[in-house]
């Protein structure tokens, strides 16, 4: 299945779409400091997700997602706390980033539980 079929990749990408709205609403000079960092979070939470489909080893990139998104996570809650986001936006963002999370640790558990996968290069192992 193509990573961009998968829930967790649509969750995972209006998360993306949140960020850049909070970001284009950040007063100027936090844009780059707080701002450029929660959408490079982001981005790499979807490229994590692209890594962890075509992956034999799927726990390595779903450890480090999770991690990815607790920084986002992190940023979004400093943002909101200083008034520099609308909590709305920051509700939203934050119920898209759980959604992601539970997944990624859903599959994580599963693929660290499952045998490993027979021959080299399988690719039977895709998420759902």
């Amino acid at each position: 299945m193509l990573h961009t079929e998968l829930q967790i990749y649509k969750s995972a990408f209006d998360l993306l779409g949140v960020a850049v709205e909070v970001i284009r609403n950040m007063p100027r000079d936090l844009k780059m400091v707080i701002g450029t960092p929660i959408r490079d979070e982001c981005l790499a939470v979807l490229t994590l997700i692209c890594r962890a489909n075509r992956s034999d080893d799927k726990v390595a990139p779903l450890t480090e997602l999770n991690e990815r998104l607790q920084n986002a996570e992190v940023l979004l809650r400093l943002s909101v706390d200083r008034k520099y986001i609308p909590r709305g936006h920051y509700a939203k963002a934050i119920e898209l980033s759980s959604s992601v999370g539970k997944q990624a640790n859903g599959w994580r558990k599963h693929f660290a539980n499952a045998p490993a996968p027979e021959g080299q290069g399988s690719q039977t192992n895709a998420l759902f």
